[in-house]
């Protein structure tokens, strides 16, 4: 047996939900309220996606702490809705329903978000979920729907309308383009796209790069590039580096700053994934840190190996693939606003393309960058990037 069956299911969150279920006719739309549903709601996209080639399950025993209120810390701050369709006895989709209070608070905003939206290609279902959704909504006073997006930028976000040919990489979507078809057919049209990069890596690093390293060298003494070689070595920097992530973070789209409890969520979801090597600090001459990178292997080959299941063997499974995959996936950077424009990026990119040579690896995924961050954009298209990935986040008035 999984060892996930022991974790208690998330019982709905604190806010008023739907009274009772939704009855069209051929479909029933019910609030997950039982570890059995959550069970459901959890497992349905397996079977979704059972012909899917190019599908990668999720981590289930992070799906069942994910979506556990007593958790994942996330659900203090917002109302939140499971819901299941169902014909009959069979499931045949899933959608949840997040109002995020404070980022609404901050950014003047009346939204309800709907995420984890799975169906087969059928009009009606789709269109029960997301109007169950959206009735939702208006009942708690809201005046517009977006999505996907659950509780932040660093869940999955948007659906992936162009690169279905090409590798999922861990914490983005993978949907068929029906699905697509489906949200747009009910009156939702683009609110913003985020695109990713394949990036080879570059072998020698070019000279331009390196001369800018020689420049920031120079003109930055007291700057210190940090690597490592041991997680633990990397604990104490998890705060720090995460307090320059809400800083730096703070004008991204859905993006949350981590409260201190969910910084050590986020970090014991992660930590035990990433090859240490592929996490790159700059300190100052205090010992604070002004920017970061962190990437780690590719492991979608394992996860699909291990049917997402750590326990019993499923780990191994995953450390394989990570040791044997040729690309590298970036999850996370940032450089303090007061060291912007002094090349700490150039620093930490040397460190990176030089450790992902030496572990084998040919190629990096940007991971999602907003598609009108020119900067950033234009820091990828100098080392050869390419747009390989792009997705849609929909929004609707309600």
């Amino acid at each position: 047996m999984d060892k996930t069956e022991d974790l208690k299911p998330t019982e709905g969150s604190e806010s008023p939900l739907i009274s009772s279920p939704v009855n069209t006719g051929r479909i029933v739309i019910k609030e997950v309220g039982s570890k059995r549903e959550l069970k459901e709601f959890i497992h349905l996209p397996a079977a979704i996606h059972k012909d899917h080639f190019n599908w990668v399950p999720p981590i289930y025993m992070d799906d069942w702490e994910f979506f556990n209120p007593k958790i994942n810390k996330s659900f203090a701050a917002c109302d939140t809705i499971l819901l299941l369709a169902y014909e009959g006895k069979k499931v045949i989709g899933r959608i949840m329903g997040v109002i995020h209070h404070k980022y609404n608070a901050l950014h003047e905003e009346k939204n309800v978000r709907f995420a984890f939206f799975e169906t087969w290609n059928d009009d009606e279902v789709a269109s029960a979920l997301l109007g169950a959704i959206e009735v939702w909504g208006k009942s708690k006073g809201m005046e517009r729907i977006i999505g996907p997006l659950a509780f932040s930028d660093k869940d999955p976000q948007g659906l992936l309308i162009e690169g279905y040919d090409e590798p999922v990489v861990i914490s983005s979507n993978c949907n068929f383009p029906y699905q697509v078809d489906l949200v747009e057919k009910n009156g939702y049209s683009k609110e913003v796209d985020l695109v990713a990069y394949q990036i080879k890596i570059p072998y020698p690093v070019p000279e331009f790069y390196l001369k800018i390293q020689e420049r920031t060298v120079r003109n930055n003494p007291g700057l210190q590039v940090l690597e490592f070689t041991s997680r633990r070595k990397v604990k104490p920097y998890i705060h720090p580096v995460l307090d320059l992530l809400n800083l730096t973070f703070s004008d991204i789209v859905g993006f949350t700053p981590f409260s201190e409890k969910e910084m050590d969520d986020f970090a014991n979801r992660y930590l035990f994934l990433i090859n240490p090597r592929f996490i790159k600090l700059v300190v100052n001459e205090k010992n604070e840190v002004v920017s970061f990178v962190i990437g780690m292997s590719h492991i979608g080959d394992g996860i699909i190996k291990a049917k997402g299941k750590l326990i019993p063997f499923g780990i191994f499974k995953i450390f394989a693939a990570a040791r044997k995959s040729k690309q590298i996936n970036l999850l996370l950077g940032g450089v303090d606003p007061a060291y912007r424009g002094k090349g700490l990026d150039v620093l930490m990119g040397i460190r990176m393309f030089e450790s992902a040579h030496k572990l084998g690896k040919t190629t990096m995924d940007s991971h999602l960058e907003l598609e009108n961050n020119t900067k950033v954009r234009a820091e990828m298209e100098k080392v050869g990037g390419r747009v390989y990935k792009r997705f849609r986040v929909f929004g609707k008035d309600l």
